[in-house]
């Protein structure tokens, strides 16, 4: 990884797969977005539906959402544009596109972790963080198979950018969520949800699918915030 000698580890308990300590993360994160993650526009774009449809799940569609580790802004945007009350939080990379629109602690419905988790130098410490700014926790990460593959030959390890440091299992997320008295939603490949309420998966794997399908039929009585985010800033 990055020229680097990097071994792996499965833990038996819980089923995370980490790395060795990464000794190598400055050099991995020189570019916060890394070169080869070419899916990041449409990654963004579907997430609107994921975030679309789980408000209307939690009937939380006027609530507030903090993107964890958001990255450039993009999806900030692109909530806002479609009337979503959308926050932007990350320590990393710098707000490009959603200025004036950073968390500063404001109460919210939902928080967001879109292709963060892998990242996590300690995952508990970053449920802590997370869970302080919602109980209800929206996230993917790519789950490792039963059998975890070799470095060679599964992509999602990402030996080409040193960023993904640490894998789970569908195990491992019933792990953190008994550790913090949270109930675990997930399709059991990529996209999962915490929360300390009781829902219908059903409902949310058909909300997820007309999500994907048409978006635009979750938006209903959602008012964009493009014009008014405009009038806003040009204020300050």
């Amino acid at each position: 990884m990055l020229g680097h000698d990097v071994k792996y580890y499965d833990c038996d308990i819980c089923g995370y797969v980490q790395t060795d300590e990464p000794t190598w993360l400055d050099e991995a994160y020189a570019s916060p977005i890394n070169l080869s993650d070419t899916g990041i526009m449409a990654r963004n774009l579907a997430n609107v539906g994921l975030v679309l449809s789980t408000l209307a799940l939690m009937r939380e569609r006027m609530g507030r959402v903090v993107d964890y580790a958001g990255g450039h802004g993009f999806l900030v945007r692109l909530l806002r544009d479609k009337g979503v009350d959308a926050l932007w939080m990350d320590p990393y990379s710098e707000n490009l596109v959603a200025r004036g629109f950073g968390y500063s602690g404001e109460e919210a419905a939902l928080v967001t972790a879109f292709e963060a988790f892998e990242h996590f130098l300690n995952p508990i410490g970053e449920m802590t963080q997370l869970l302080d700014i919602s109980t209800n926790i929206l996230f993917t990460t790519t789950l490792v198979p039963h059998d975890a593959p070799q470095p060679s030959s599964w992509w999602y390890y990402g030996l080409d950018h040193g960023q993904h440091i640490g894998f789970y299992r569908i195990k491992t997320l019933y792990f953190i969520a008994e550790r913090f008295d949270l109930r675990l939603y997930s399709d059991g490949s990529s996209v999962h949800l915490f929360t300390k309420r009781k829902l219908s998966k059903a409902k949310w794997r058909v909300l997820n699918k007309l999500a994907s399908v048409s978006p635009s039929l979750l938006t209903f009585g959602l008012k964009p915030k493009t014009s008014s985010d405009f009038s806003s800033l040009s204020k300050r």
